[in-house]
C-alpha cells in the first residue's frame, strides 16, 4: 500500500533509507550513503519566504548525468497556438483510444492554449489516450506544471519524489522540472492535462466563506521517498520551449533516496471537495467551485482556474437551477469525467470536451432549459453520480488545427440550442 504525506505546499521530510537525510545541513561535505545533494527550485531564490518553493534531493546520481538533447519532430503534443481563434462554440466526442501501442507522452494531443512558455504566462490544454506504460522512458516538463485529470483508467506516476497512484475523479499535480514516468494500471487510459506556464497553482482564497470549505489543504497528498536503482539504455524526454527533446540516459533518473522541502508533486480526490451553494435564491457564479488557481498580474483574475462541478444539492427556490445562459470575459474549456453534466441533456459524454471562448454565448440546451423552467423548486434537487470540470483562462483559448479538424469534433454542436422557443408575449406578464 502506498504511503502519502498530507498538506498542500507543506514542508515535508522523507527518506527511503533511515539516516539518508543529512542532519542540520542541506549540503554537507559528504552525504549519507554516498548520495549527492541537489536543490530543485520552483521559484526564484529571492522569492518571499511564504511564496518560495524548493526541495533538497539526496540522490544516487545528479540530474546532470545524461547525454546531449536532440529536438524531436513536432508531433501532436506542442505549444503552437498560432492558429486563428474562433468565436464558435466547439465540442468534441471522447478522444479515441489509439490502435497502435502508445504511452502517455506519445498519447498527448494538444487541443488549445494561449500565452507561451517563454513569456511565463498562459496555458496549454491537452487530451491523452494511451494503451501501454512508459517503458525505459522518463519525462520532465520545463515549460510548465502539469495538472493531470484522468477520465478512464488508473495511472501510477513514478516520480523523483516517490510514487503516486490516481484514478478517475482524482487529480495529480506535477510541478515544473520534476521527472516522472507513467504506468497504466488498467491497460488503457484516457484523460485531460492542463499545462500551466504561469504562476504556480495554489488553493483558492476563501474570503467571506471563512476558514473552511472548497478544497481542504489536508486532502492533498504528496508521496514519501522511493527510489529506483536501475541501469540500462533509457530515454529522457523533456518539453522545452514548446518542443519535445530527447537525450540518452544510462540509469533511471528516479533515484532520489531522500528529500525535504515544499516543492513536490501531489494528488487530490475531487470527491472530497466541500461544495458551497445558495440556500435561498439565485444560482451563484461558478467560482464557488474553484479548486486551484494560477494567479495573474491582475488581482482577482486567474491565469488559469481549475473548477469542478461535483455532486451537490440545489435548494434555492424560485430560481432557474441549471447553469444559466451566459457570456463570459474568460474562456472556458470543459471536460466530463463521470456521469452526466446537468446543463446538457445529451451530446456531452465522459471523455468529451467543449470550448467556449471569450464572450461566446453558451448555456443549457433546449431540453434542459424546459426541464429547469418547469421544475418544482419547493423541493431540493439532488445531483448525484457526476463529475465535470473546467479549465478557465483570462485570455482567449486558441484551438489547434488538429483539434479543429479532428474527426471526433461535433460540427453540429450549435444545433443543441436550435430547439429553444420564442416565448415572448407582451400581452402576458
Amino acid at each position: 500500500m502506498l504511503k502519502y504525506q498530507s498538506g498542500f505546499g507543506n514542508e515535508f521530510a522523507t527518506e527511503a533509507l533511515e539516516g539518508a537525510l543529512p542532519e542540520g545541513r542541506n549540503s554537507p561535505q559528504v552525504c549519507p550513503y554516498g548520495l549527492y545533494a541537489e536543490q530543485l527550485s520552483g521559484t526564484a531564490f529571492t522569492a518571499p519566504r511564504h511564496q518560495n518553493r524548493r526541495s533538497w534531493l539526496y540522490r544516487i546520481r545528479p540530474a546532470a548525468m545524461h547525454g546531449p538533447f536532440e529536438v524531436l519532430p513536432t508531433g501532436a503534443f506542442h505549444s503552437d497556438f498560432s492558429g486563428l481563434p474562433s468565436p464558435d462554440q466547439m465540442r468534441w466526442n471522447p478522444h479515441p483510444i489509439p490502435a497502435e501501442p502508445t504511452d502517455f507522452i506519445d498519447g498527448l494531443f494538444t487541443m488549445a492554449g494561449n500565452g507561451a512558455p517563454e513569456a511565463g504566462t498562459g496555458i496549454g490544454i491537452h487530451l491523452y489516450a494511451a494503451n501501454r506504460s512508459m517503458a525505459g522512458r522518463y519525462f520532465y516538463n520545463a515549460d510548465g506544471e502539469m495538472l493531470i485529470v484522468p477520465q478512464q483508467g488508473r495511472l501510477r506516476l513514478r516520480t523523483e519524489f516517490g510514487v503516486i497512484e490516481i484514478e478517475p475523479q482524482e487529480i495529480a499535480l506535477i510541478p515544473r522540472g520534476i521527472r516522472f514516468a507513467v504506468d497504466l494500471l488498467d491497460g488503457e487510459a484516457r484523460g485531460y492535462v492542463c499545462e500551466n506556464f504561469g504562476a504556480m497553482l495554489r488553493l483558492a482564497d476563501l474570503g467571506p466563506i471563512g476558514s473552511n470549505g472548497l478544497a481542504n489543504p489536508r486532502d492533498f497528498l504528496s508521496p514519501v521517498a522511493a527510489y529506483e536503482e536501475v541501469e540500462g539504455q533509457f530515454e529522457l524526454l523533456t518539453k522545452f520551449q514548446g518542443r519535445l527533446w530527447r537525450a540518452a540516459i544510462g540509469h533511471s533518473p528516479l533515484d532520489v533516496v531522500a528529500w525535504h522541502g515544499n516543492y513536490a508533486p501531489c494528488k487530490y480526490d475531487l470527491r472530497r471537495f466541500n461544495t458551497i451553494g445558495s440556500i435561498s435564491y439565485d444560482h451563484p457564479d461558478p467560482s464557488i467551485f474553484l479548486v486551484l488557481t494560477s494567479p495573474s498580474d491582475t488581482p482577482g483574475v486567474g491565469n488559469m482556474d481549475f473548477v469542478i462541478f461535483p455532486p451537490r444539492i440545489l435548494a434555492m427556490e424560485n430560481t432557474f437551477r441549471p447553469p444559466w445562459f451566459h457570456r463570459n470575459v474568460a474562456s472556458e474549456f470543459m471536460g466530463l469525467i463521470h456521469g452526466a453534466y446537468d446543463a446538457k441533456a445529451d451530446g456531452f459524454a465522459p471523455g468529451g470536451a467543449s470550448l467556449h471562448n471569450s464572450f461566446t454565448g453558451h448555456g443549457p440546451d433546449a431540453e434542459t432549459f424546459e426541464k429547469g423552467s418547469l421544475a418544482d423548486t419547493s423541493k431540493p434537487h439532488y445531483i448525484r453520480d457526476t463529475m465535470a470540470f473546467m479549465f478557465e483562462s483570462r485570455m482567449v483559448l486558441r484551438p489547434t488545427g488538429q483539434a479543429v479538424e479532428a474527426a471526433h469534433r461535433q460540427r453540429d454542436y450549435q444545433t443543441c440550442w436550435s430547439g429553444l422557443k420564442k416565448n415572448f408575449d407582451p400581452s402576458r406578464r
